[in-house]
C-alpha cells in the first residue's frame, strides 16, 4: 500500500493536498526507519526483528482496517496515522531484514540459486498485490477502501505464523556449528 498512499489516502477522503503531504511524510519516515533498522538488528537479532515487525504491521493494518468501517473525519486521520505507523515498522523491521535474511540463511553453495528463488518469489508476489490493491481501493471496483486492511493483516498475520515456526535465528549460529563439531577456535 505504500506505493498507493496519495490514492489510498484519498480514497479515505483526505483532501488532496493533504494526501499529498502525508505521502512525503510517509516516505521521510520511511527512510528514518530504514537507517534505524540498522542499529536495531544488532540489538535484536534478524529472526526477533522479523517475526514482531509482522507481529507489528498485522496489528497496525488490522486498525487501519477497523477505522475504515467508520466514516468520520477523525477516523480517517486516523488511518492516515496508523499508515505512517505502519511504514516506520514496515521500514524498520521487516523491509529491510528480508535482504540480509535472504542473503545470510543459505548454505554457500546454494547461495546464488536461494536469492535467484527468493527474488523471483519476491517479484511474482509484487504482481500479484499490485494486481489486488488498486481494486480493493478503487471505488468503482471492490470499494473495500481501508478495509482491505483487513485482508493484508490477515495475511501479515499467517506470515508472522510461518516465521514463528520455520525461521531460524543465525546471529550464534555460525559458533554454535563449531562448538557442535568441537572445533576449538583461538580469540
Amino acid at each position: 500500500m505504500i506505493g498507493f498512499s496519495t490514492y489510498f489516502f484519498t480514497q479515505a477522503s483526505l483532501d488532496t493536498s493533504h494526501a499529498f503531504s502525508m505521502s512525503l511524510g510517509l516516505y521521510a519516515l520511511g527512510a528514518v526507519g530504514t537507517l534505524s533498522s540498522w542499529f536495531l538488528m544488532g540489538w535484536f537479532g534478524r529472526r526477533t526483528l522479523y517475526f514482531w515487525g509482522l507481529i507489528g504491521i498485522s496489528l497496525v493494518l488490522i486498525l487501519i482496517g477497523g477505522l475504515g468501517v467508520s466514516k468520520s473525519s477523525g477516523a480517517q486521520w486516523g488511518i492516515a496515522a496508523m499508515t505512517l505507523i505502519y511504514t516506520f515498522v514496515y521500514d524498520a523491521t521487516v523491509g529491510p531484514v528480508c535482504y540480509s535474511l535472504v542473503a545470510e540463511l543459505p548454505s554457500t553453495r546454494l547461495r546464488n540459486k536461494t536469492v535467484v528463488l527468493a527474488r523471483n518469489l519476491y517479484n511474482v508476489t509484487g504482481i500479484i498485490a499490485n494486481i489486488l490493491t488498486p481494486h480493493m481501493l478503487n471505488p468503482d471496483s471492490w470499494n473495500w477502501g481501508a478495509k482491505a486492511g483487513f485482508f493484508w493483516g490477515g495475511a501479515c498475520a499467517l506470515c508472522a505464523l510461518w516465521c514463528f515456526f520455520r525461521l531460524p535465528e543465525h546471529v550464534y549460529l555460525a559458533l554454535l556449528l563449531m562448538l557442535s563439531r568441537s572445533i576449538l577456535t583461538v580469540p
